[in-house]
Parts: structure tokens; sequence; C-alpha cells
């Protein structure tokens, strides 16, 4: 029972980051940069308050007026600024707690994460201290109520004994002196939160403190729109100690505990915060459990040792000890950080199935982010992928030879390296294109390895898509690219099996390169290509694999459409690609599965292909999902 409301509530959070995967995709998932988000609010935070002390008068007297005149006066900047300030400061109290929150859930504050944690906390009211301060600042009647609430609250605490309340009974007891003292702190406090949220990072290994950019600029421009829809403004007049306020629109993210200081015995409130303080402080260690020793770990290539402790993961491991190994959300949503562990066994953790599919864990596969050592572990990450890390040789930039448009969405592009370089690869890798900002896109090669100097791309357009919509409409022959590569394991593996190829829209790409390099290697093994698309136009390099059919007589091709109107006259298969496969293979055993497509084709063809007989540890899949769009 002590643990149920964990479960609920980490299934919660799966169910959601599941959500947001299909929305935004795993790379933009708001989920996975709770952390960074936070900081990106503070500096927010911090940049619109410098504006607004720059025409805030310190005095009793001159704060409500200048507060107004920068409210009235400066709507279009002053104005805007303010709301924008409020409504950041609430956005990282939910960032925040959301963020402690998902910690909790999934049970990573114990053994050496506690220090983090200790300091999250301290980090969580040090932020409500200095938006509970700044609501003092304005002087209105909102400011009154806070700030009188705040010292009879205070002032329950013998070593005070009810003397900071008289500096509040009469307007002639608050002067100057006591309202710089008030602005002080609210400088000083946010100085001390970003010194701690520095500490706080230094214990994660390359922990980010910045979001992806397109999630950077949708909060500002949501800022902003909420600004401009229900602007910030004073309440009630200017503070009267003799008057007390009657009706205030509240922030129940910064003060839901102020009206409990009127509704309960203040003694009760304390027993509030430090007991719910004390239970965050002391959840580290409940229910109490025993820590576990730790274990080595040798990672491949190059057999690099590394001491993990108990509880680490693989990936924290791997960082603290200085290897450069491939990552992403670091939540188990994107697959990114994907290895096979050799020998040894692992706790798989929490991960979304797509990422990490049943066959994938029958290979042995698991999710470096997720995945902690239960023994002494050898594990391996793709080659290319750690040893150009290692050395720094992963990054190329290719020149754009030649573009063919193969179908209305799709265009083959050629890219060359300079000085008639050869990029190595295996058959079904894939390159990551780099952009501007450092956001990467994958694409499959779809030429075998050796065919001449040139990489072959299928980019079909995704409407919205940052670099497919350039591809489209702004790439021209000569232009540069910038990639990394080769990455990926999605490579045909020696057996004598026959094998079934399934591919879905531009999971043709991959599969083309692994065919035609077992063309050319002399490869005997029965093979049948099944490729599923939505109309005729998308089969965009039918007539080549009708050809490889002619010329090869242990290669098979049906193409399925899925989207046609009742009264085609197309003579092949219809419906789901997958289910083409089923009736024509209703016995799998035996066979050898390579599947490239979208999530949703491999979730569904997966597991039918396993319960008609396909053995998981011969069943090897791709799943790519396109980058959400750029959108505010």
């Amino acid at each position: 029972m002590a643990f149920g409301p964990k479960r609920l509530v980490r299934r919660g959070f799966m169910l959601a980051e599941s959500l947001f995967n299909r929305a935004f995709g795993d790379k933009l998932n708001p989920y996975y940069h709770l952390g960074s988000m936070s900081f990106f609010l503070f500096w927010i935070v911090s940049g619109t308050g410098l504006y607004l002390y720059a025409f805030f008068d310190t005095s009793v007297e001159g704060a409500y007026r200048s507060v107004q005149a920068l409210t009235e006066d400066q709507w279009f900047a002053g104005g805007i600024v303010r709301s924008v300030h409020r409504y950041a400061s609430d956005a990282m109290v939910v960032t925040m707690s959301l963020h402690l929150l998902r910690y909790w859930a999934f049970d990573r504050m114990r053994g050496f994460r506690w220090f983090s944690w200790m300091t999250g906390i301290a980090l969580l009211w040090l932020v409500f201290a200095a938006g509970v301060n700044g609501y003092m600042l304005p002087w209105d009647k909102l400011a009154q109520f806070v700030t009188q609430a705040s010292f009879e609250w205070f002032d329950w605490l013998p070593m005070f004994g009810g003397t900071l309340i008289r500096n509040f009974i009469y307007d002639s007891n608050v002067s100057d002196r006591l309202f710089s003292l008030l602005v002080f702190i609210h400088i000083g406090v946010p100085l001390v939160t970003l010194l701690l949220m520095w500490v706080h990072v230094q214990r994660v290994p390359k922990a980010t403190t910045q979001p992806p950019r397109p999630i950077a600029i949708s909060v500002a421009l949501m800022l902003v729109a909420m600004s401009l829809v229900q602007p910030v403004v004073s309440q009630g007049g200017p503070a009267h100690m003799g008057q007390a306020p009657e009706t205030l629109s509240f922030d129940w993210f910064l003060l839901a505990l102020y009206p409990l200081v009127y509704e309960w015995p203040i003694a009760g409130v304390w027993a509030l915060v430090l007991g719910g303080s004390a239970l965050l402080a002391v959840a580290p260690w409940l229910p109490p459990k025993r820590s576990g020793a730790g274990h080595r770990l040798t990672v491949h290539p190059g057999a690099h040792p590394v001491a993990a402790r108990a509880g680490e993961t693989l990936l924290e491991a791997g960082l603290r000890a200085g290897l450069a190994l491939p990552y992403d959300c670091r939540s188990g949503g994107c697959g990114v950080c994907m290895c096979t562990v050799l020998n040894g066994s692992v706790d798989q953790g929490d991960f979304q199935p797509a990422a990490l599919t049943a066959a994938m864990r029958a290979r042995g596969q698991a999710l470096m982010c997720c995945a902690t050592a239960l023994e002494d572990v050898e594990f391996e990450v793709d080659v290319p992928s750690l040893a150009a890390a290692t050395t720094g040789a992963q990054r190329h930039r290719g020149r754009v030879e030649r573009m063919e448009r193969l179908a209305p969405d799709v265009i083959r592009l050629w890219l060359s390296l300079p000085d008639d370089q050869k990029l190595p690869f295996t058959a079904g890798q894939y390159i990551n294109i780099v952009l501007e900002d450092g956001a990467k896109r994958a694409f499959s090669f779809a030429n075998a390895p050796g065919d001449g100097e040139r990489i072959e791309l299928h980019v079909r357009l995704v409407p919205g898509g940052r670099f497919t919509s350039h591809v489209f409409e702004r790439m021209r022959e000569g232009d540069t690219v910038e990639f990394e590569g080769p990455v990926g394991r999605f490579t045909l593996h020696d057996s004598e099996r026959p094998i079934l190829f399934i591919a879905g829209a531009t999971g043709f790409a991959p599969i083309k390169s692994i065919v035609e390099d077992a063309f050319r290697r002399g490869i005997r093994r029965p093979m049948w290509l099944y490729w599923g698309v939505r109309e005729r136009q998308d089969l965009y390099m039918a007539a080549l694999a009708e050809q490889w059919e002619k010329e090869h007589d242990n290669f098979h091709f049906v193409p399925v459409l899925s989207d046609l109107p009742p009264g085609d006259a197309w003579p092949g298969r219809r419906g789901l690609v997958h289910q083409a496969m089923l009736e024509d293979f209703p016995d799998m055993r035996g066979f050898e599965l390579y599947a490239c497509g979208s999530v949703r084709m491999i979730e569904a063809a997966v597991p039918a292909f396993v319960a008609q007989g396909l053995d998981e540890q011969f069943c090897y899949s791709d799943a790519f999902v396109p980058a959400a769009p750029l959108t505010a």
C-alpha cells in the first residue's frame, strides 16, 4: 500500500509523456525538459524584473505610483513586462513542482541523488519566498494583505513575540527604510536561488540548463499572449493599513497557504509547512531500502571500465566517467541511448514501449537512461557513435550533388563529401542532419555501402517540418549540409533463415540499402519485401523493386495500398501492409523479419508477427517519428 500512490503517479506521468510524444515528438516533449524550462523561466523572471526595477520607486509613497505608471503609461512595454514577470513566476512554480513530483514518482531521489533532491526542495521554497516578497512591492491592497499576513505568520514564532506586525498597524509605521529592506530581499533571494541552482545541477552529469529552442520560443510567446489577454493590474488602489482589503484576485500558485493564516490556527499552518518540508526531506529514505552495492560496467567499443553506483543508470555512470555516450531525452522516450547488453543483467526501469519493444528486449537491448545494473554488466553502444564521439570525427559537411523528385512528397537527395571522400557505413544505418540550432533529423542511407562517394537519402515532406520544408522549398544543388554519422543497428544479421522485409512509406530507404547490399554480397537467402503506402504515387520506386524481382529468383515484391477509393482498378493487395504479410505467412516460425516504418506500424505489426510464431530474437525493427513542426 505504501507504494500505491507512487505507482499511480508514475503511471500518470508515463501516460502523459506518451500522449505528448505523439503530439510533439520526443525531441520537444516538455515533460523531458522540466528542469531546463525552470532555468529558462528564471532568466525570464530575472530579465523582466531588472526592467521593472529600473522604473520602480523604492519609497512607500512612490511604490504604488511607479507601478501604476509602468502598467498604464507604459502598457505597451512596462505593462506587458509586469504581466510576463508574474506569469513566468507562476510557471516556474509549476515546472519545478512537476520536476520534483516526477523524480519522487520514479524513485529518483535515493542513494547518491539525495543531495540534488534536498537542494531541489530548498530551491522550491526560495522561489516561493521570492514570489511572495514580490507581491509586497506594488503596495496595493493585495500587497497589504500579503504583507500583514506574512508578518502575522512569522510573529507567532517566539523569537519575534508579536513585534513584527506592529510595523503594519498604521500607515505611518511603514517607513521607506523598511520598504527598502523588502526590495533588498527581493533582489537577494533570487541571487541565492541562482547560486543554489548552479549547485543543484553539479551532481547531474551533463545537465542541460537550456530547453530546445522551439520549446523556449513557445513558452515565451505563451507568456506574452497571456499578458495581452489577461494583463496583470494593481488591486483595490494603494495600501491603507487602517482599511482591510475586501475582495482580491488571488494567485493560487504562489499564495496558496495565505488563506490558511486566517482560517487555521497559525500553529497549524507552521505544522503543515514544517511537517510537509520534513516529509519531503526524508523521502529519499522512506520506506527504508537497502542501498546495495555498486557494480562494474564495461562499455564497448573500447572496453571502457566504469564504476556504477547503486541505483545509477548506465547512462549516468558512463557520462560521469567522461564517455561520449549518445542520449537525448534521458527519460526512456526517444531510444537514442539504445545499447545491447552482452553480459550480466539489468533492471530495464520505466520507458515508453515505442522506444523499446518486446522484440528489442528479447535481443538484449536496453535504454541506458533507464537501465540500472543488477550485477557486473558488459554492454555495447552503437560503434560509430561512441568511437566518433570519442575522437571528435563524427560530424561531416556534405554538398548537395543532385536532387530528384520521386513523388509529389518524396525527393531523392544525393550528398557528396569533399575531396571524393567515402563514408564507411553498414547497410541499414542512418545519419543525423544537424540544423542551425543544433537540432537533428535522422535519415537512413538508401544506397548500398561502397556505392561510389555519394550518400543517397529519401526525404519525405512533413507538413511544417523544418528540414523537409527546406529541402522542398529552398534547397538547391551545391548547398552544404552538416550531418553526423553513421549511426544505427538496423542491419542485416548473418544466418540462414529466409528474410521478411516490411516497409512503410520512406521506410523503404534502409530496406533498399540492405537489399542492394545483399545482392552485391551474393546472399541467396529467400527474401520477401512488403511495401505499404496509401496511394499508387507513394510507391515512388516500385519499378526498381519489380526489377529486383525479375533479376533475382530469391526476391519477391508485394506492394500494398491502404487508402484507395472503392472504384480504383488497382490489381494488387489492399489494406494494412502487416495484415497482408500475416495472411501470406500464417506460420512465421523459422523466418527473420526486418520492419521499418512509423511507430504506429511497428507497434501494430511486431506483436502480431510474434503471436503468429515469429521468434522475437529474430525480429528487428526501426521505428521513425517525424519531428513535430515548429509552432508557438
